[in-house]
């Protein structure tokens, strides 16, 4: 899926939260689900991707992830219950 896109990983329901930006969801998200890059999601072991939106522009992307990324941690959790209230990893759904 080769479109911008911001997402949300975590390591379990109620978990550490990660949230990013990417022109490859599908790409990205596997390299989170594979230790491929060091740092934060490597760490706490984010595998799991719990929410996602599709952008037209990376622009759009950016700026919406910095939005979600100042929101409390309260705010985030009821967006991925929105649309996800059983914390599915959505990464299948992807494929």
């Amino acid at each position: 899926m080769k479109q911008p896109a911001i997402y949300i990983m975590t390591n379990k329901r109620n978990g550490t939260l990660y949230v990013g930006v990417t022109s490859h969801l599908i790409k990205r998200v596997w390299e989170h689900k594979n230790n491929v890059v060091e740092g934060f999601t490597q760490k706490y072991r984010l595998h799991q991707l719990v929410y996602f939106e599709l952008h037209d522009s990376m622009i759009g992307a950016i700026s919406r992830e910095k939005q979600i990324k100042k929101w409390r941690r309260e705010w985030k959790i009821n967006l991925i219950e929105k649309l996800n209230a059983d914390w599915r990893d959505l990464y299948s759904d992807l494929l």
